[in-house]
């Protein structure tokens, strides 16, 4: 056992002290992990090192589904669904230079849910501002260098980011890491009229029924381990090269004169 790691049960915070740096919090049995300064936070350490069961039927880590709703569905295992079509390109005018692209909303890189991203030192790590990844291949056809602004967009919104061209991403891919907040660099948009967009904005949530579930040993809503994901809200937009980013509004009235 590790109990000799975890804090005091009189353990507390308070705001001058997250004011100061952040901090580490009790060890919770609503996560799986341990929060402490000698052990990072590591998903299962719990259920591994401690030998905790794991929050299952069974106790232990489950592939197979035996719930009824999940076999109606055919969720009982995972298994491969092709793309939801959502509408979101229906009506939108495929202008030239564009290219249609699967969007994807992965998990940030260079931040946590916002948190200090305006720093200098995460602004050198990343692109000090909003940015997208796209394959080589797909730059290529649209012109793009790396560092280049574009515009993404569908039937929902609009997004302005620079783009990071990347061997790493697939073809017919766009991924922008999610939390990327409206708060530095941030152009505003000839179709909006508004300063930019977020990955939000050219997503809509899709519920998937088997989230649902209620009641039924993992199959429960629980904080950031049951219940809708990222994943319901991929998508398809138009991306095309910004040729010049519009910063104001009155910049915008200086152009036209």
């Amino acid at each position: 056992m590790h109990n000799n790691i975890r804090p005091p049960i009189d353990y507390s915070l308070k705001f001058v002290d997250l004011q100061i740096q952040p901090r580490r919090t009790v060890t919770s049995p609503i996560w799986s992990g341990i929060e402490s300064k000698e052990i990072p936070y590591s998903a299962n350490y719990q259920n591994v090192h401690e030998y905790i069961p794991w929050r299952t039927l069974t106790g232990r880590i489950q592939f197979y589904q035996d719930h009824k709703w999940m076999q109606l569905f055919g969720e009982n295992f995972a298994v491969y669904k092709p793309l939801v079509d959502a509408k979101s390109l229906s009506n939108i005018n495929k202008e030239d230079n564009t290219l249609t692209l699967k969007w994807s909303t992965a998990h940030q890189k260079f931040g946590i849910h916002s948190t200090y991203v305006d720093l200098l030192t995460l602004q050198t790590l990343s692109r000090g501002g909003p940015h997208i990844w796209i394959s080589e291949s797909d730059a290529k056809i649209l012109g793009l260098k790396d560092n280049d602004w574009i515009e993404a967009f569908n039937k929902n919104g609009v997004v302005l980011a620079r783009v990071v061209v990347s061997q790493r991403i697939p073809k017919g891919s766009a991924f922008m890491y999610h939390a990327q907040d409206k708060v530095i660099n941030t152009p505003i948009s000839e179709r909006t009229k508004n300063r930019g967009g977020v990955h939000n904005s050219v997503i809509k949530v899709l519920l998937n029924p088997l989230h649902m579930i209620g009641g039924y040993a993992q199959l429960s809503y629980s904080f950031n381990y049951y219940g809708t994901v990222g994943s319901n809200r991929d998508d398809f937009v138009v991306v095309r090269k910004l040729q010049k980013p519009t910063w104001s509004k009155k910049q915008k009235s200086q152009e036209a004169l």
